[in-house]
């Protein structure tokens, strides 16, 4: 770990720590909410919730918390060893220009930030919004009718592609896939990884020298390919669908301005990396994939499908469609892993689309091909050979001997090419290259008077694409992408957008499970910085310092955190860390000789994305039941072990438990697993509840995967960015995933994303996050989440009973509140307090997860104790009205609960008809008479949007009213 020597710490008495700023409960409110749980300390607290057996014996081993100032000097230091040049490198990843009114008011604001995932949507109009402009965008750009709000990276989601091929074409449902070697090298190493743990057969082949033998499921090509090369598809496309297999088609979003779209070509499925708009390089995401699809293959869809219904005036409004949690539904049987998509991406993309329009889109598409014929025009004269004729703006040069003379050359003159091999360069051209740079490369090249010789080529050059492959079709034709066009417009969209939103900015949002907690601005700053930003994945390790220094030491601090030997950033979301860590058991089960070990226990209470990613590890799920306290159930676990001795892989846990518990018998499980063969996968969800006072890798864990954008504060932004590092014991260290396109490692896992480090841009949060805190923060961070879920269950106890409890009737740091009685005698549901919450201003908890009729709420440590107390009061203000119910003042369906929201619209409304008065259903609590949050829309219809399924904007006559 890093050992910072920057300036000495100068705080006074009396002056606050990050750790104090970040700590919501202090002083007088810690005493108040001691008292109301009756323990006279903190320590006392926690000694009594968390069992003996797992608490760490000493403290963690971090260096000394640092301030604010002290952290953003030593990031400015680390990134100072990164050594920024122009990429044109290409291979999936390009320069771009985010326009600063969207760097400002999208990337760097908490409004859009700290927004979580809309499952709630009546308070996520603004961000599902821009998700729909992003589909219709997607949906425009490739020709195919339905598109989905993003999904990880494009290596991914081309093997989520190929998933959705096998599943979908059932008549060839065990037939071979077959990947055109034009690919990126990355998506080909991703998708061997699930085509060898699914078993299934994939083959490589030229597929411009026509189709291999055999049966064919799906085939895969790339347009413009990793050659650069741009040619008409359609003839393989239609001979692949004449062996009645499908087609998908991975297309540069940017591209596709300029050449036939894959729908028009024939193609089933598109999918894609939409960095390039907008979204800066990040040393290689978080990026935003998108995935379309022709119709008939919606309910296959992977991600999220944003969708159009209407509330209860009949007013247009924006939901998720069909895909919503839909692992907590059919789990093992789900058809994708992915909770987490890249949101907050997928937005900045969408707004760079609405910014620009159709024309400033394939402007730039033309410009960076007219640059890249220029320079074609220039290198072929002076006698170096074009691996490929055609081309958008990627030049593949055949140079015998000299590859590594020519990229050196190159990068002395500020410019880092592609080295394919000893004897190929590539050189790609994107939005930002200049005739500058046009010329550097001539330089480097050996070019007699470069200057002269780009200026002749770039006053002579055409567009050079083959006149099969030019558009000719019209795309993002509705009016968003044609009226908002200076920056007060575009300022005043994104304002617009997200005041119809709830984000952390504004309110408490008490999820359990996902961690909803302050995204210090400290920890947000650096990201944006050009010496972290702009660094190409693939650029030289001697230029990528900065970074590997960064990452080393978040990974060792993650491990003395964890207790575990071995940490790999590389997953991009907390479905992908549990896919690697499964990946990591089963792989070290084959190295052992026990490939018969296939079966993974999972509780029935687990998150949902376990079982279907160990589906996609090519394990065999076998649940265990739950207890009727909430607990593993040790007579049927025990059965399992037995019935599945000689074949256990593992079993998966959470810890605490997806119940909000500490269970007394973890250690027990543990060593019952360990005892037959079995490895144990502890899900770091709930780590929150666990930093400084246990770890799971000393406890019984075998591997781990963490939620970074839960525990260690990378925000949630609209429902992504996420990291998801996969943490490992000694024995498993090097079967971590390994580097997807090359680069030297010693593990020897299967690479789960395009890049070695995933979403490596977003490292520094969380990097910032655990320097800040130091040992002693982080620890009464989990004391403190600790003493605020239980202050909660404790005031609510007697208005909803909490579900489950552990020693002495406390909780973790979450708890969950039982409303079934409540509605068994009134008729209001658990979704009517969630939608009436709305009306007091918050986002609800989660809802009906673990257990239908619930709400599982987590306050977090850096909520105080003023903001509790109002969500508190406003539950007991809600129980009130139940009671009105109950005692017959109005019926389910005429009170305030069945009808909320209450929109302003709604509010105002001169033939105002109600059982209540506007009063109550407005201002139900005399807090909100000044700062009042009206949603935008009353309640959605969420049946009627799946029966009526509108995943692209809508006509603008849809709003008439």
């Amino acid at each position: 770990m890093t050992e910072t020597t920057a300036r000495p710490t100068t705080s006074t008495a009396g002056e606050l720590s990050f750790a104090d700023r970040h700590i919501g409960p202090r002083g007088d409110a810690t005493e108040t909410m001691l008292r109301q749980l009756g323990y006279a300390t903190l320590d006392d607290l926690v000694d009594t919730a968390v069992p003996a057996d797992i608490r760490q014996a000493k403290p963690l081993d971090l260096p000394a918390a640092r301030s604010e100032a002290e952290v953003l000097d030593d990031l400015r230091a680390i990134a100072a060893k990164n050594i920024v040049k122009t990429q044109m490198i290409g291979q999936g990843f390009y320069n771009t220009i985010t326009p600063p009114v969207i760097l400002r008011n999208v990337l760097e604001d908490p409004a859009w930030y700290t927004a979580y995932t809309p499952y709630q949507p009546e308070i996520s109009q603004g961000r599902l919004e821009a998700l729909l402009n992003f589909q219709t965008m997607v949906s425009d750009l490739t020709g195919l009718p339905i598109a989905n709000a993003s999904l990880l990276d494009e290596a991914s989601a081309v093997a989520e592609a190929v998933l959705l091929m096998r599943r979908a074409n059932k008549a060839r449902a065990e037939a071979k896939t077959v990947l055109d070697a034009d690919l990126f090298p990355q998506t080909i190493a991703v998708v061997k990884g699930r085509a060898e743990a699914l078993g299934f057969e994939l083959e490589i082949a030229d597929l411009s020298q026509g189709l291999p033998d055999g049966e064919i499921s799906g085939i895969v090509l790339q347009q413009p390919g990793n050659s650069g090369r741009v040619v008409d598809q359609t003839a393989v496309i239609a001979a692949a669908k004449e062996r009645g297999a499908m087609v998908t088609v991975a297309a540069d979003i940017l591209a596709l301005t300029l050449i036939v779209p894959p729908g028009e070509q024939g193609a089933d499925i598109a999918v894609g990396n939409t960095q390039r708009l907008g979204v800066p390089l990040f040393f290689g995401g978080p990026h935003a994939a998108y995935m379309s699809v022709r119709d008939g293959l919606v309910r296959s869809l992977p991600g999220r499908l944003v969708g159009v219904s209407k509330d209860d005036t009949g007013l247009p409004a924006y939901r998720l469609a069909l895909q919503t949690r839909e692992q907590h539904i059919r789990r093992e049987k789900a058809t994708s892993n992915i909770c987490t998509a890249q949101a907050l991406l997928a937005i900045t993309a969408s707004m760079y689309g609405v910014y620009h329009g159709p024309e400033g889109l394939k402007a730039i598409a033309q410009r960076a091909h007219l640059r890249a014929g220029a320079l074609a025009s220039v290198l072929g004269d002076a006698g170096f050979a074009l691996a490929n004729e055609s081309f958008f703006d990627t030049l593949t040069l055949q140079v015998p001997g000299r590859a590594n003379e020519l990229v050196t050359a190159a990068e002395e003159h500020g410019i880092n090419l592609r080295r394919l091999d000893a004897d190929t360069v590539g050189i790609s051209t994107d939005e930002t290259t200049t005739t500058a740079h046009l010329v550097a490369i001539a330089e480097a090249f050996g070019v007699a008077d470069a200057a002269g010789a780009v200026e002749a080529a770039e006053a002579a050059v055409t567009e050079a694409l083959p006149s099969d492959v030019v558009r000719s079709s019209e795309y993002m034709t509705h009016p968003i992408f044609h009226t908002v066009r200076s920056e007060t417009q575009m300022l005043r969209y994104l304002r617009r957008l997200s005041d119809r939103d709830l984000a952390l900015d504004r309110t408490m949002i008490p999820l359990g499970s996902c961690t909803m907690k302050l995204n210090a601005t400290a920890e947000m700053e650096s990201i944006s910085w050009p010496e972290f930003a702009s660094i190409h994945p693939y650029a030289p390790s001697h230029q990528t310092q900065g970074w590997r220094e960064l990452i080393e030491d978040l990974e060792a601090r993650l491990s003395a955190i964890t207790g575990y030997a071995g940490v790999s950033i590389q997953p991009n979301a907390g479905s992908q860390g549990e896919y690697a860590g499964l990946l990591a058991i089963r792989q070290y089960h084959l190295a052992n000789g026990d490939a018969e070990r296939t079966v993974c226990l999972i509780p029935a209470s687990a998150h949902g994305t376990n079982a279907a990613s160990a589906v996609l590890a090519g394990l065999k799920v076998v649940v265990v039941k739950t207890a009727a306290n909430g607990t593993i159930d040790s007579a049927d676990l025990d059965a399992k072990i037995e019935a599945n001795h000689d074949s256990l892989a593992g079993i998966m846990i959470t810890y605490p438990s997806t119940h909000g518990v500490y269970d007394a018998d973890v250690r027990e499980v543990c060593d019952k697993v360990h005892a037959a063969g079995g490895q144990v996968y502890i899900d770091g969800a709930n780590l929150n509840a666990l930093v400084g006072l246990g770890q799971p890798g000393q406890f019984g864990g075998d591997v781990s995967h963490l939620n970074l954008h839960k525990t260690f504060c990378i925000p949630h932004g609209g429902g992504g960015p996420g990291v998801g590092p996969v943490a490992v014991a000694e024995h498993l260290v090097p079967f971590l995933p390994g580097a997807p396109a090359g680069e030297a490692t010693e593990r020897t896992g299967t690479a789960v994303a395009a890049t070695t480090y995933g979403s490596a841009g977003v490292l520094p949060i969380s990097w910032a996050y655990v320097a800040m805190m130091g040992a002693e923060g982080l620890t009464n961070a989990t004391k403190n989440a600790l003493l605020t879920a239980n202050y909660v269950a404790s005031r609510l106890n007697e208005y909803f009973p909490v579900l489950y409890t552990g020693n002495q009737g406390l909780v973790a740091h979450e708890c969950i509140l039982d409303l079934r009685d409540a509605t068994a005698k009134t008729g209001i549901t658990a979704e009517d307090v969630a939608k009436r919450l709305i009306d007091y201003g918050f986002h609800a908890p989660t809802l009906a997860f673990p257990v239908a009729g619930t709400l599982m709420v987590e306050p977090t440590e850096s909520e105080d104790l003023a903001e509790i107390d109002r969500f508190i009061d406003a539950m007991i203000a809600i129980r009130a009205e139940m009671e009105q119910v109950l005692a017959g003042e109005f019926t389910a369906e005429e009170s305030p609960l069945r009808l909320a929201p209450h929109s302003a619209a709604a509010v105002v409304s001169s033939d105002w008809d109600r059982a209540y008065t506007r009063e109550q259903g407005a201002f139900p609590v005399p807090g909100l008479r000044q700062d009042k949050y009206f949603a935008p829309v009353g309640r959605i219809d969420g049946a009627g949007g799946d029966r009526n399924l509108i995943c692209s904007c809508p006509p603008p006559e849809a709003f008439e009213n």
